[in-house]
């Protein structure tokens, strides 16, 4: 047992380290595969744009010109400054000379200022000009630790992090934050790059360009998902108004065909009953009339159990209860019901008629209340302290119907419909043939006036007057 266990146990180790010899290539596989994507986002996103000017930003968004003309100015004030003191320090501090210092200086300062049109070009401006003035400076003075006191440290400067910061902002608002990464990311690897050539006694600004930079690019993402946030929930509430809009006006025509059924399957009633009706009042009527208006009372009985088909279809969609639906179609004789109901709540209404009185078509009545319904309900809305007058015009061919309100003595408060209920009316009067009106009147108020073509309702005769 003891040696069984004594030659067992030099073979733990063996078995680990063939295990460590497998895991080894897989994991340097899977850095390489990792490389190989960061490599590939790089170019997509960084290289394309400026290789390919053609090439669409990955998913940029626009700044609006309310907002782009302000920070232009800003950043024209920005880049000035940051000329004067970048100049200075290149021709100067790092003893480039002025034709070169300007030319670094001005190219720093015009990336922050096309960064805005261009965020990705203008970040490889500042970031190649950063590595360019250190190497310019190094390659002249040959010595990365140079011993005169009037020499600046190239690289990672003040004004060229917050140049970069101001950059990668803008990058972080314009284009998605995968991108706004990258671009960190080889920034900061060139900052590092640039910091080579810094002499070690000049101390280090890493790790304030690596917060600013982190920092820059956090609030423009953070900026970029709220506008992007805003912008979405501004699309759904247009959405959703127009789909309020849609349903109103559906559930208006809707109601509007409901009603025309009840007005129609009126009629066909009358129809049917008089063709059952009419053999008994001709004495010996012969086979063909017979067969003539049993066809008539077939056909109106056939066409009025279509209705209610359609009717049931129309009723079982509806928003509304079953009760409401079913509820008798109003006339003009229920006008002065309604009349009350307003003027119990605090609306002064006054109701003129012209003409000669008389009953109508139930449709053309039927329209004529639900216009004055709605005209009313409207001005009980935006104008609830003004006096209403109701006009209802009787002419041989037509039925003219005014609603006025006055001015309002107050603002009122916004209203919560949905804003559809002139449309409701024109459907109401075209569908007679007519027409209909709405606007403000001279004086402040406002004014709804339909004309619906009439013919005056048949009275039908009953069976004694018949025989």
């Amino acid at each position: 047992m003891s040696g069984s266990n004594g030659s067992d146990a030099p073979d733990v180790p063996g078995r680990s380290d063939s295990s460590d010899e497998t895991a080894w290539p897989e994991r340097a596989e899977q850095l390489r595969g990792l490389a190989r994507l960061l490599g590939r986002n790089v170019r997509q996103d960084l290289l394309r744009p400026v290789l390919n000017r053609s090439a669409p930003m990955p998913e940029a968004q626009e700044l609006p010109w309310r907002v782009r003309k302000p920070v232009v100015t800003l950043l024209v004030l920005l880049g000035a400054i940051a000329f004067g003191i970048d100049t200075n320090q290149y021709a100067f501090a790092f003893q480039l000379g002025v034709p070169v210092g300007i030319m670094l200086a001005g190219a720093q300062s015009a990336a922050l200022v096309w960064a805005l049109w261009e965020p990705i070009p203008a970040w490889w401006l500042s970031t190649v000009t950063m590595l360019a003035g250190a190497w310019i400076a190094t390659a002249l003075h040959g010595d990365v630790n140079p011993t005169r006191t009037n020499l600046g440290a190239p690289g990672w400067t003040a004004i060229t992090i917050l140049v970069q910061s101001g950059i990668l902002l803008i990058l972080a608002l314009r284009l998605r934050p995968r991108v706004a990464m990258e671009a960190l990311g080889l920034s900061l690897f060139a900052g590092l790059l640039a910091e080579l050539y810094r002499s070690p006694d000049q101390g280090s600004s890493v790790g304030a360009a690596v917060v600013l930079f982190s920092v820059a690019v956090l609030i423009g993402s953070s900026l970029r998902g709220l506008r992007a946030a805003r912008t979405e929930l501004v699309a759904q509430e247009e959405l959703t108004a127009e789909e309020r809009a849609r349903r109103t006006v559906l559930e208006e025509r809707s109601r509007i065909a409901r009603e025309l059924h009840d007005v129609v399957a009126h009629h066909m009633s009358v129809i049917s009953i008089q063709a059952q009706v009419a053999p008994h009042l001709v004495e010996d009527p012969s086979q063909e009339l017979r067969e003539t208006l049993d066809g008539i009372r077939q056909n109106a009985v056939e066409a009025l159990a279509e209705l209610r088909r359609v009717l049931g279809v129309l009723r079982a969609e509806s928003p509304l209860g079953g009760g409401v639906d079913e509820a008798p179609q109003p006339t003009l004789a229920r006008l002065p019901e309604l009349l009350n109901n307003v003027r119990g709540a605090g609306l002064t209404v006054e109701v003129a008629v012209t003409g000669e009185e008389r009953p109508l078509a139930p449709g053309v009545e039927l329209s004529a209340y639900r216009i004055v319904q709605e005209a009313v309900s409207n001005a009980m809305r935006h104008a609830p302290d003004a006096a209403v007058a109701i006009t209802l015009d009787y002419r041989p061919a037509a039925l003219g119907v005014a609603v006025v309100n006055e001015p309002p003595r107050s603002p009122a408060p916004p209203s919560p419909g949905a804003g559809h209920g002139l449309l409701g009316m024109r459907e109401r009067a075209a569908m007679l043939g007519g027409e209909l009106t709405a606007g403000p009147t001279p004086q402040g108020g406002y004014r709804v006036a339909a004309l619906l073509p009439v013919a005056a309702a048949p009275v039908q005769p009953s069976l004694e007057d018949r025989t």
